[in-house]
């Protein structure tokens, strides 16, 4: 996330096509990442901001992941960013064997379930907000994962089935 730094887009033009307006992005000390990681069990979510996505922060929030994890393995389904498979964090996961590392395959994020959540989260943190600085950010970030986590859920891959159809009246035909 970045600090917005150009005025909204009014919508709709008046011809019915939406409005696109350039967004100002640039590399710099106000950008702010946000880590998050689903007990899919339970649906609790642990978060964490960063200014980079680089090794140090990824291995910062894994060591978060597993303090927030007391007992038990923990497998961390991600995707295929250079800082989940550098060299460093690979020698960070051999010191930490209850971790065990899987990729999703390129294109196919829909098959994390911490897109949902992430959905959810975007939606209660972010959306129609503009922020000052990395501090809202956190801020907004920590209040939202609290918020979501009073009422988490185990999380199910899929859509439960539709509920079957009663008929009303059923019709008999003599001849």
């Amino acid at each position: 996330m970045i600090p917005r730094t150009f005025p909204s887009s009014p919508g709709w033009s008046p011809d019915g096509h939406r409005i696109k307006s350039e967004v100002d992005y640039s590399r710099g000390p106000e950008k702010t990442w946000v880590y998050g990681a689903l007990r899919v069990r339970d649906g609790q979510e642990i978060t964490m901001t960063a200014s980079s996505r680089n090794s140090a922060f990824y291995q910062r929030f894994l060591q978060q992941v597993e303090e927030a994890i007391p007992a038990g393995d923990i497998y961390v389904i991600t995707n295929n960013l250079s800082s989940h498979n550098s060299v460093s964090t690979r020698a960070w996961l051999e010191e930490h064997p209850r971790i065990h590392h899987g990729f999703i395959p390129v294109g196919a994020c829909w098959l994390n379930l911490q897109e949902g959540w992430c959905r959810l989260f975007r939606k209660a943190a972010l959306a129609g907000q503009s922020f000052a600085g990395p501090e809202e950010i956190e801020t907004a970030t920590r209040l939202a994962t609290a918020q979501l986590n009073k009422r988490a859920r185990p999380w199910i891959w899929g859509r439960p089935a539709p509920p079957t159809r009663h008929l009303r009246h059923r019709y008999t035909y003599i001849l």
